[in-house]
């Protein structure tokens, strides 16, 4: 039955070959997998660049030459670059193998893979992203690793057309390669010498061979941050101005960021102005010399996004465009690195430059507090330094502790705003925990303070600190109590009468988060529709309220509870509410707001009702 089996069954095709559209793979590249034209001269660049090092490899003592040639020899035909390098050249048979064949490198080739660490390039796409500019592409090489072997010439279409030819000795004399690039139709611009010029120091600056374009250098070494400088100041003033030449601001300091352990030398440079944590800076990073982006977001920590930095590493992997970082587990290991470099610079001006950290934190106090609110260690090192809003100014935290027995804090701004005043009046010291970071640093204080106390400050809490009312007098306002405890009813309103300071304050509104979600929710269900009025309904309990409490002190409030009318008590009680609304920066509600207008139409008609009765 198997040889049955084996006799019908159909002969293996053999395997079959991709064809390439190499038009088809040209667009790819330009719009898919490179972000700009641009890219084009780096990889020239790169290629350059590794065959001298592929070079160098072998040859220790051989020359160390990239020149940049535009509208050179070819032209004739149209805008053109002319780039020679003195590396390690090709052979007839490595241009077919290699040059030929999409995807393969000569990265790759025997006899230079003790070179490889040192490459910019891994993934052999190099000459191909020349086609993003170019319509032809000329390449003459002659092998170092072969000097008897003649030059060879390969010339090459967008179409996926090629020749090879070989060529007399004297048409390359040396071991190298160069390469002739034409442009194609409206990619003029990208072939023209100052355009040229440009990418180039802004690819290759930091490259450690002798890079030009004609007789200009484009290399500058040794980095900024590497020269010797006759004193720290020195060093500030040249830094600061190579950053105002690259990120186009002068910054308030600038961070060493060099770990020789893990390949990376660099400088972080701290903004001049606040920026939002949701703002992702972008890096400049270099690989061995080379630019791979500017854009890099995940360089550094979340918490550091006061600072940007440029910095030339030689452990990073590049993806597959070499415009970004590959996340990796070392690229996580460089990032806790370089946030511990962030993080004992912060230590130091606290330890040594208090007015410089002051400067500092003045500015970017919010990085500050998200980095300390996973680092204990850096909460208590800043307990001094970070600033917080409290009822007695703007204090650090050890110094609003010191004054206060127990640092009360409310959780949002709205909060703050309501108990700020009266609590003050009080005595109560209380911290503004509403921005961003600040209630979850004041819980962790008593952390990195044993014996601190700290209390979330509520409604109940601040009226708790209130005088009460001696009980015969409020018994004798019972009447004025009970209509403007009707009037607010509706509104999910309390009336409370208390005796506190200032005098000058008629009214406190107090409520809490919990009042403010079901103010909320019974909002939402006299809008909604009947299927989620339902819903919504459902989810009411005892529902929390606010409370407008009265104080007794103030002489508005004490003729208003004398008014012998209901109607005007309620009108006055509506006008109470609302100005205590205001007066705590509250969102009104349409029911708000209702209240309010039809108080002062209220008060209105009984100023002008008086009037008339005169």
């Amino acid at each position: 039955m198997d040889s049955q089996t084996s006799q019908s069954s159909p002969a293996p095709e053999p395997p079959r070959t991709f064809q390439v559209d190499l038009r088809g793979l040209v667009d790819l590249l330009s719009h898919h997998l490179y972000s700009s034209p641009k890219v084009y001269l780096r990889e020239l660049l790169q290629n350059a660049v590794d065959a001298v090092t592929a070079r160098r490899a072998v040859e220790p003592g051989a020359p160390a030459r990239v020149r940049l040639y535009p509208d050179g020899a070819d032209g004739a035909d149209g805008a053109a670059l002319r780039v020679e390098d003195s590396g390690i050249g090709l052979t007839e048979s490595d241009v077919h193998e290699l040059l030929a064949t999409i995807g393969r490198s000569s990265k790759r080739a025997e006899g230079l893979q003790e070179a490889r660490s040192d490459f910019l390039g891994q993934f052999g796409i190099g000459l191909l992203a020349c086609f993003v500019v170019a319509e032809r592409i000329r390449v003459v090489s002659r092998s170092a690793r072969t000097p008897q072997a003649p030059p060879v010439e390969w010339t090459a279409r967008d179409d996926g057309s090629y020749t090879v030819r070989t060529l007399p000795d004297e048409a390359r004399p040396e071991p190298g390669t160069t390469v002739h690039l034409v442009a194609r139709a409206g990619a003029a611009e990208w072939l023209a010498p100052e355009r040229v010029l440009s990418l180039a120091r802004d690819f290759g600056s930091l490259l450690p061979y002798d890079v030009r374009v004609g007789e200009e250098e484009v290399t500058d070494l040794p980095a900024p941050w590497d020269r010797p400088y006759a004193s720290p100041a020195n060093r500030r003033v040249a830094l600061a101005r190579h950053c105002q030449g690259l990120f186009g601001f002068t910054p308030l300091d600038s961070i060493d960021l060099s770990v020789p352990v893990a390949g990376i030398r660099g400088v972080a440079y701290v903004l001049p102005s606040a920026v939002s944590p949701a703002q992702r800076a972008g890096h400049r990073v270099h690989l061995k010399g080379m630019l791979l982006t500017e854009r890099a977001e995940q360089l550094l920590p979340d918490w550091a996004f006061f600072v940007r930095c440029v910095l030339d590493t030689d452990s990073l992997r590049p993806t597959a465009s070499r415009e970004a970082l590959y996340e990796d587990e070392t690229l996580a290991a460089v990032r806790d690195a370089l946030g511990e470099r962030i993080r004992s610079w912060l230590t130091g001006l606290a330890a040594g430059d208090p007015e410089r950290l002051e400067a500092f934190l003045s500015v970017h106090h919010l990085g500050v507090k998200s980095l300390a609110r996973h680092d204990p260690e850096m909460l208590r090192t800043m307990l001094p330094w970070l600033p917080f809003e409290t009822t007695d100014g703007r204090l650090s935290l050890e110094e609003f502790a010191q004054r206060h027995r127990v640092v009360h804090f409310t959780r949002t701004v709205e909060e703050y705003r309501q108990v700020a005043p009266i609590a003050s009046a009080q005595g109560i010291g209380v911290i503004n925990g509403g921005y961003t970071y600040d209630s979850e640093l004041v819980e962790a204080l008593p952390s990195v303070r044993p014996g601190t106390v700290v209390a979330e400050l509520d409604a109940d809490t601040v009226t708790a600190h209130l005088d009460a009312v001696d009980p015969a007098e409020e018994l004798a306002l019972a009447g004025f109590l009970a209509a403007a405890r009707a009037t607010l009813d509706p509104l999910g309103c309390d009336v409370v009468l208390r005796a506190f300071h200032p005098l000058s304050v008629p009214a406190l509104h107090l409520d809490d988060r919990a009042a403010r979600h079901e103010q909320a929710r019974a909002q939402a269900e006299a809008q909604a529709d009947d299927l989620w009025a339902g819903i919504l309904g459902s989810l009411r309990g005892s529902a929390p309220r606010s409370r407008l409490v009265l104080n007794h002190l103030n002489p508005l409030v004490r003729r208003i509870s004398s008014l012998p009318e209901p109607e005007l008590i309620g009108t006055a009680t509506e006008s109470l509410y609302g100005q205590a609304l205001l007066m705590a920066q509250r969102p009104l509600r349409p029911a708000d707001s209702a209240l309010l207008n039809r108080a002062f139409i209220g008060l209105l008609e009984w100023a002008t009702h008086g009037e008339e009765g005169r």
